[in-house]
């Protein structure tokens, strides 16, 4: 099931913070004034500055902040639209990687033979017949004497190890022992591999296995002792499985594999070898007509999701990202989508479009499934419809493909919206700087005004007690004379 959870509600533009006019601040400042003046208690610097700092910058500090608040809107759009078509892309790649929307190849006996699906194959019309007779096995030697001691040097000198008809590999034993000579084989990383097997009395016994199939048989050598002597004449080692194919017949046909797991024998067909059967085993397939209808109408239902939030994002009045290109051409290459051809080839009466198998588009550009139409192409052209939801790596041309390439483009930091997202979050940091440069003014202005507004209160005050005292000498004056 294709999941991908987008949000459809735009975020609103904002508006900036409404901010009283320059000039009604400077009159209320003077009011202010006047006021403090009258009261003959000196001025009030901590209502008048502040008010006299915002008035000579509100302007730009609204500006600025509607300027802030918008980019921080469009890098938010950015994101809800790149999480929305990246987790599209994601889950349908998931889907498809999954192998349930291919066709299956199913076995009458799957405890004699199973079968799975290679990538990209088509099953629609698979039909075989299978025998095995006999199954792959790989060579087991061991050695016959117990081994007391497992840091005592056997005595073999360095070993040579030959594989089929191959070139011989020189194998050095360090010590000697059974142990470092298992490790040696194992660390010489030629496809056969060692191990030391202890029995219930402690004696150790060197146990040294090969590939399977017929080329894989082996000769182990020692150079001066024959303890763990491997092959024709060997005395102190011997056999426990010999090296042979797998041996099968399909459709009448006598086969022989070096492995027990066979991908080339049935086309777009990998068959595990399980047991020998004298009965054949037949081979045949099933459709996941019921997968491919589900996965059509989710496939539908997340289109409509992240259109909705593109849309909202571009909205040529509210979005966010209305002016912004990366945004606008996703939003016409997504619509695109149901009308692009997803497999190759142009044969009448073959689709090739999602709108082809049932996939319509409405008015409002959302889109629905016609369930008859897509039921009836599901039933008459299923390998077409498998390949629409192949994997990348199958179909280049498909749906998979088309919406990985889509939104890598739509993403990009060069051309998509990673490279809005960047302009963006540059132009931030600019008006941020221009806020924090603003700041700092209206903190020198503040401590200029006080000081100035400070030492005129201290004149101001010294001016209304020289006039208390004249007033007081003339009223002494008045009443001498009378």
């Amino acid at each position: 099931m294709v999941t991908s959870t987008t949000s459809t509600t735009a975020t609103p533009t904002p508006t900036a913070t409404p901010t009283p006019s320059a000039t009604s601040v400077i009159q209320s400042a003077t009011q202010a004034l006047l006021t403090s003046l009258n009261t003959g208690s000196g001025i009030d610097t901590s209502t008048l500055v502040p008010a006299l700092v915002n008035a000579q910058f509100a302007t730009k500090t609204a500006t600025l902040k509607a300027k802030a608040d918008t980019l921080t809107a469009q890098i938010s759009g950015i994101g809800t639209i790149k999480s929305a078509i990246t987790g599209f892309s994601t889950a349908l790649a998931n889907l498809v990687k999954s192998g349930s929307l291919q066709t299956q190849p199913s076995s009458s006996n799957t405890t004699v033979l199973s079968a799975t699906a290679l990538p990209g194959a088509k099953l629609s019309a698979l039909a075989a017949s299978v025998t095995v007779t006999r199954l792959a096995t790989a060579q087991v030697a061991r050695t016959t004497t117990a081994v007391a001691d497992r840091t005592a040097d056997l005595g073999t000198g360095a070993l040579t190890l030959t594989i089929g008809g191959g070139t011989p590999v020189s194998i050095a034993v360090g010590n000697g022992s059974i142990d470092s000579i298992a490790s040696a084989i194992n660390a010489a990383k030629t496809g056969v591999t060692a191990s030391v097997v202890t029995d219930a009395n402690g004696g150790a016994y060197l146990s040294v296995k090969g590939g399977t199939g017929d080329a894989q048989a082996f000769t182990l050598k020692g150079a001066t002792g024959d303890a763990v002597d491997i092959g024709g004449g060997a005395t102190k080692t011997s056999l426990v499985s010999t090296a042979q194919n797998a041996q099968l017949t399909v459709d009448g046909i006598a086969v022989e594999r070096p492995s027990n797991t066979v991908s080339d024998l049935v086309d777009g067909v990998k068959l595990q070898l399980n047991a020998v059967s004298t009965v054949p085993v037949t081979l045949g397939s099933t459709p996941p007509t019921d997968a491919l209808t589900q996965a059509v109408s989710d496939v539908v239902d997340t289109y409509n999701q992240v259109l909705a939030a593109i849309t909202a994002q571009t909205d040529p009045i509210t979005g966010n990202l209305r002016s912004d290109p990366a945004a606008t051409s996703l939003l016409r290459s997504f619509k695109a989508l149901s009308s692009k051809a997803l497999v190759g080839g142009a044969v009448s009466g073959i689709p090739r479009t999602l709108s082809e198998i049932g996939v319509a588009t409405s008015t409002d550009g959302t889109l629905r499934v016609d369930a008859v139409l897509l039921a009836k192409q599901i039933a008459a052209n299923p390998d077409t419809i498998e390949s629409m939801f192949a994997p990348s790596g199958t179909n280049a041309l498909g749906l998979s493909a088309t919406l990985t390439a889509l939104t890598t483009g739509a993403t990009s930091t060069l051309t998509g919206l990673g490279a809005s997202a960047l302009r963006y979050t540059a132009a931030q940091s600019v008006v941020t700087d221009q806020q924090d440069k603003v700041t700092d003014q209206s903190a020198q202005m503040n401590t200029r005004l006080t000081q100035q507004y400070a030492s005129m209160n201290s004149r101001v005050s010294a001016y209304k007690s020289t006039q208390t005292f004249l007033a007081g000498q003339i009223a002494q004056w008045n009443k001498s004379d009378s």
